[in-house]
């Protein structure tokens, strides 16, 4: 058992702390590779749509339509896919944000005088929060999908790390330029990421205890909405920003084919 909870915890932190990778991205390259982030960015998007409706729907259709019966329980799916979007869209109209945390940050946008370096310090500031925000319900998703099936968790906590690659970029660099200060914008971007570990040990602390197959179909429907969410509110308009649209489609049919042969193979 101790295995089984270990395992889920570190691929949520290994989901996390892609957002240091962010950070490391804007000291060792000069400039922003801006067709691979699009193809990434894209491709995280179809992982993770894919897997929403082909496994996780299903799996918490399934679930409930056993222990509910057949209507009621695909009516409870449904419901919960759907509170799940209802979750994220919340979080997205309550959190703090300074311009959408989300907005492509290239490293060629990085010059600013004395006047803007305090307007760059709440920005990078206020986006560390939005995104620590935004990480809770990815590390919530990330713990629970592994704690029932790994090589799914394996999937959504990849997924989740590409994206969360960016969002380390959209933290450090305005960050840094405001105040010169590397270990700063490190650290704000570091505390950005652990937010996702910390979803998965609330969801360990609160979840776990009460874990049935109802509560395990619940999850899965709300973690489906709030993926799905995600993928089309902020990873399709982002990978269109860095790069062409053609490239994101790319990334996104190449993930959904990735998730389908992993699922073949390891499902």
């Amino acid at each position: 058992m101790k295995v089984n909870i270990l395992i889920p915890f570190l691929l949520s932190l290994f989901a996390g702390l892609a957002t240091v990778a962010g950070f490391a991205i804007t000291f060792i390259a000069r400039r922003t590779n801006k067709k691979l982030l699009a193809y990434s960015l894209g491709l995280s998007a179809g992982v993770m749509i894919y897997v929403s409706f082909v496994e996780l729907f299903a799996e918490s259709r399934e679930l409930l339509a056993t222990n509910l019966g057949q209507t009621p329980g695909l009516l409870s799916a449904v419901l919960c896919f759907f509170g799940g979007i209802a979750i994220i869209a919340l979080i997205d109209r309550i959190v703090p944000s300074f311009g959408n945390p989300h907005e492509a940050r290239s490293l060629e946008n990085k010059n600013a005088g004395p006047t803007r370096r305090s307007k760059l310090m709440k920005m990078g500031a206020m986006t560390a929060l939005a995104i620590g925000i935004h990480n809770f319900p990815e590390g919530i998703a990330t713990f629970m999908a592994a704690v029932e099936n790994q090589s799914l968790g394996i999937a959504i906590a990849g997924a989740i790390a590409i994206h969360n690659i960016p969002e380390g970029i959209a933290v450090s660099v305005p960050i840094f330029y405001a105040t010169g200060n590397r270990k700063k914008a490190f650290l704000f971007t570091l505390l950005s990421g652990l937010a996702e570990p910390l979803g998965a040990l609330l969801a360990f602390l609160i979840l776990m205890p009460f874990l049935s197959p109802v509560v395990m179909g619940c999850v899965f429907g709300i973690v489906s909405g709030i993926m799905v969410y995600i993928s089309l509110d902020e990873l399709l308009p982002a990978a269109r920003e860095w790069g062409e649209h053609h490239i994101a489609m790319y990334g996104l049919i190449s993930g959904m084919a990735i998730m389908a042969m992993s699922l073949i193979l390891f499902g």
